[in-house]
């Protein structure tokens, strides 16, 4: 069902930057920043991709032939990323639930269900009342980030039923798979989080299609970073990042409405809470000209099959049992 309130909703894209390889100091100003959020009325706040403990930026910058480099690196970012649920995942939950905000938070996630060491680039979807809603891993992580990021299954592709709305969304170029978006569609999307690491035209352009493609309101969120951002203590900071490069990602996070017009923002090299006030109307009325997942579909002609059965890597059968066949 769409909302069911006439009450105005306020939204926010927290553009901010993490407390770079820090998962503990990061957590922290996280939930200092959720807190700020719902003090502004805000009853979802959206965060960057990768926030949680900051993006692998050096894959753009640090040649991939770079074995040392690029093994100390990743044994920094793994030893800070998050595992779900963990006590990390408690620290945002439980101020998500005193703020009464539900959260979309970009997080590095560890493969605690198998080796525990390759990471995935995830949305972490948590209510107003600090639960645990899951987590969807990045299906295609994007050239230089597969150094970095395994590819995630279906299984956490979802779109969330809260009090206001049904919340779903992709990650970066995720957003660029059509099909991808189409199942969020399908499944009623209202509110959609794309939490980025892309800025400027025609990444804007990109949220203000999907939203009105999608007739729903498209949260873009991006971290704001400077090079200063970047700790002296990491060599690879010296050595490849220019020192003339004062900002490394400008952030231009926005909110864009059902008719895909600019509602907040880009908000550009600087850290801001963006806040948009929606209409519960707005995410229903304009379905009238365009409802892709209803009147505007040709299901007879078009057919879209999701696998959302998780893929372990190992499945053990103990002895005496039969193993059980899979189910989509």
């Amino acid at each position: 069902m769409p909302v069911s309130s006439r009450e105005p909703l306020k939204v926010a894209a927290v553009q901010a930057a993490p407390v770079f390889l820090d998962r503990d100091a990061t957590i922290e100003k996280a939930c200092r920043l959720i807190a700020e959020a719902g003090a502004a009325g805000a009853r979802l706040a959206v965060f960057p991709e990768a926030f949680v403990p900051g993006y692998p930026l050096w894959v753009w910058f640090v040649p991939s032939g770079r074995t040392p480099v690029l093994r100390e690196l990743y044994t920094e970012l793994l030893e800070s990323s998050v595992t779900v649920p963990s006590e990390a995942t408690e620290r945002l939950a439980a101020a998500a639930r005193e703020a009464g905000v539900a959260v979309a938070m970009g997080i590095n996630e560890v493969n605690a269900e198998a080796s525990g060491t390759t990471l995935y680039n995830s949305i972490l979807y948590i209510d107003g009342d600090g639960r645990l809603l899951g987590a969807h891993r990045k299906l295609v992580p994007t050239v230089g980030e597969r150094t970095v990021w395994g590819q995630g299954d279906g299984s956490g592709l979802a779109v969330h039923r809260l009090p206001f709305g049904r919340v779903g969304g992709l990650i970066c170029w995720e957003n660029y798979m059509p099909l991808a978006r189409y199942a969020l569609y399908a499944w009623g999307v209202e509110l959609y989080a794309a939490p980025t690491w892309d800025r400027g035209e025609p990444w804007l352009s990109t949220l203000r299609h999907i939203a009105k493609e999608g007739r729903c309101v498209v949260i873009g969120c991006c971290s704001a970073m400077r090079r200063s951002d970047v700790p002296d203590r990491l060599a690879f900071k010296e050595e490849f990042l220019p020192p003339a490069l004062e900002w490394i990602n400008p952030g231009d996070s926005a909110i864009v409405d059902p008719d895909g017009k600019l509602l907040a923002g880009p908000a550009h090299e600087r850290e801001e809470i963006l806040i948009a006030e929606i209409d519960p109307a707005s995410l229903r009325g304009p379905r009238f000209q365009l409802d892709v997942a209803g009147h505007y579909a040709r299901p007879d002609v078009f057919d879209l099959t999701v696998h959302r059965t998780p893929r372990p890597m190992v499945r053990v059968v103990e002895e005496g049992q039969e193993e059980e066949p899979e189910t989509e």
